[in-house]
């Protein structure tokens, strides 16, 4: 929503800018080339450009679990989204260390 809102507002101000900039500069500068005329005049790029709004962190977690009489040591990565609070818990390594 907010990238319609930001996009809707650039081309608002782009029609009410660029023709009163234009019919100045043609007054202005009566010898243009072609080249000059058929460029560009400002660049929109819709897309992905700020990746920073799906962030994720990642934290690796290591805890002693006793199942049974063996004691393992488990590795966890565990991803937190931002976005709507879930986690992710995933599994890296279980090794056991010792009996009880």
């Amino acid at each position: 929503m907010k990238k319609f809102l930001a996009l809707s507002l650039l081309l608002l101000s782009a029609v009410a800018f660029v023709p009163s900039a234009e019919a100045k500069s043609k007054d202005a500068n009566s010898n243009l080339t072609a080249n000059n005329a058929a460029a560009p005049q400002i660049r929109i790029q819709v897309g992905r450009g700020n990746r920073r709004s799906n962030q994720r962190a990642t934290r690796i977690v290591t805890r002693n679990v006793r199942r049974g009489r063996q004691i393992y040591r488990e590795t966890y990565r565990v991803t937190y989204n931002y976005r709507n609070g879930r986690t992710r818990t995933e599994l890296i390594s279980r090794v056991r260390i010792g009996r009880y």
